[in-house]
């Protein structure tokens, strides 16, 4: 929790809004996120400082449990008493979540700060004293009539150095994205952006979406963002960023998120539970430049694991929970068959770079393992910033247009020595391909290829066994071909020892 700092608040001027025109990106938006670009690239030519750490001793020593007992009073939300669309709640500090963040509302192109108060709060039997000087926030949440007309459901978190997470119409929270991730799987230390300020843009009775701009900063790049969210069966957020780097930077992460797979069906050692699985997402989903559909699946390993998937201006990428069926968790307290997926549709032309997915050992289901995001080739300097425009999509995954896509992977020991086995469930194949398997390795042998329809799905069901011989790391990939053509996604996955 160290790497989630502290805040003290940036004052921003706005522009006056100017004409509204047509598109996610009003005008008026952007007159008020270009204040928050030039705020970023300021802050960029001055040395970093990492934001002073001034919360109570009392209030930094709250544990877990006794830090839940600290609520906000629904009746205290901002906007409760205006009987707009959407309402903000904001979180305590202390504990688990010590840093300072500057909530700021933005109400017909002024800037108004939001002040703490004690009696925002209700104060739990673990004996919280509640402070009385201003410590600002730690974060807060967006709610709206999400699922029940009248009831105001939460909608999207803002909390923790720069993660976020959001939800559509039936689901529970899961899997988190990020505004920002710098050095996510290399050698050295990983650097967490902080959100510093934020600005929650005051909506008008009747409007569909909430608009909230954040400035992120650290050691390497101060950076701004817009997020435009519009609730709905999937929550779509409009997103736009421009970093501005502090020091050279190589190793950046846009559209970072983070989920979690502890075990279920990638045949790796299971827990002694009395659930068949237990992961807010069970694969990477991408859709190339080239119009390329991908399926990897996910996995808790025994060592680290890094993929790569260079590409050029991807169309898509995203991790996504398609086990949706019950029985496969048993689990009535987590739910994790109603996660949300958390697809990126870039927008714009993103260039060459690649499409990392870091796979990490856990201990546990409490802890994330599991980071996905879009590495820029290339090297981003002091004094030039960048930017990039994403729309993220939080709900069901899409299925690939016009192909099959992969539903379940499963995998253990096969019939002989140091071999291994393969199983892949594809949903259902368009009615006239006459389709044929195309397994392929990077080292050792793969035979045994069978497929059959699999009248339990309506799809069909591909086998194979892989013996990799002497060697760590050997790539696989599968796909299913009529007339020399895709016709189902193309699976790829990493087999290492276990």
């Amino acid at each position: 929790m160290d790497r989630r700092l502290l805040l003290a608040g940036l004052a921003i001027t706005p522009l006056l809004a100017g004409p509204a025109t047509a598109g996610p990106f009003r005008r008026k938006r952007a007159d008020f996120f270009d204040a928050v670009r030039r705020e970023a690239a300021a802050l960029a030519r001055k040395p970093y400082a990492a934001p002073p750490k001034d919360l109570e001793p009392e209030l930094a020593a709250l544990g877990y449990d006794a830090y839940r007992d600290i609520v906000y009073r629904p009746e205290k939300a901002l906007w409760a008493d205006l009987d707009l669309p959407f309402q903000a709640q904001f979180f305590h500090r202390g504990g688990p979540a010590p840093q300072r963040v500057a909530v700021h509302e933005l109400v017909e192109g002024r800037v108004v700060p939001i002040a703490y108060s004690p009696e925002l709060f209700k104060f739990g039997p673990q004996g919280t004293i509640a402070p009385t000087a201003d410590i600002g926030f730690s974060g807060f949440r967006l709610h709206t009539a999400l699922n029940t007309p009248g009831v105001m459901d939460e909608l999207i978190v803002f909390q923790g150095a720069s993660y976020f997470r959001s939800l559509g119409r039936g689901q529970r929270y899961g899997l988190s994205a990020r505004a920002l991730a710098l050095n996510t799987g290399e050698q050295g230390p990983e650097e967490f952006p902080d959100f510093r300020t934020f600005w929650i843009q005051r909506p008008a009775p009747g409007d569909l979406s909430v608009t909230v701009y954040a400035l992120t900063d650290s050691p390497s790049c101060a950076a701004a963002h817009q997020f435009i969210i519009t609730p709905g069966d999937a929550t779509v957020i409009m997103v736009a960023c421009e970093v501005a780097p502090r020091a050279a930077i190589t190793t950046l992460g846009i559209a970072p998120m983070s989920s979690m797979y502890d075990f279920g069906d990638d045949g790796a050692e299971r827990r002694d539970d009395f659930r068949p699985a237990a992961h807010d997402s069970d694969g990477l989903a991408m859709l190339t430049g080239r119009g390329r559909a991908l399926w990897r699946p996910l996995s808790r390993p025994s060592r680290v694991r890094t993929s790569v998937f260079t590409d050029r201006t991807p169309k898509g990428f995203g991790l996504q929970q398609r086990n949706r069926d019950f029985d496969s968790y048993q689990d009535l307290e987590t739910r994790y068959d109603l996660r949300p997926d958390c697809w990126v549709e870039p927008l714009g032309d993103w260039g060459d770079g690649a499409v990392r997915l870091l796979e990490l050992p856990a201990k546990g289901e409490w802890e994330d393992n599991i980071a996905a995001f879009w590495r820029p080739a290339g090297v981003l300097r002091p004094g030039h910033a960048k930017a990039w425009r994403y729309r993220l999509t939080w709900g069901r995954w899409p299925a690939p247009q016009g192909l099959a896509a992969v539903l379940l992977t499963r995998s253990g020991a096969a019939d002989t020595k140091d071999a291994r086995r393969y199983v892949i469930d594809f949903a259902a194949l368009p009615a006239d391909a006459a389709a044929t398997p195309k397994v392929t390795a990077s080292s050792g042998v793969v035979d045994a290829v069978t497929l059959e329809a699999n009248p339990q799905t309506g799809g069909a069901r591909l086998a194979f066994r892989v013996t990799p011989g002497d060697v760590q790391v050997v790539e696989l990939q599968a796909v299913l071909e009529a007339r020399g053509r895709p016709v189902s996604e193309t699976w790829v996955d990493q087999w290492t020892p276990a």
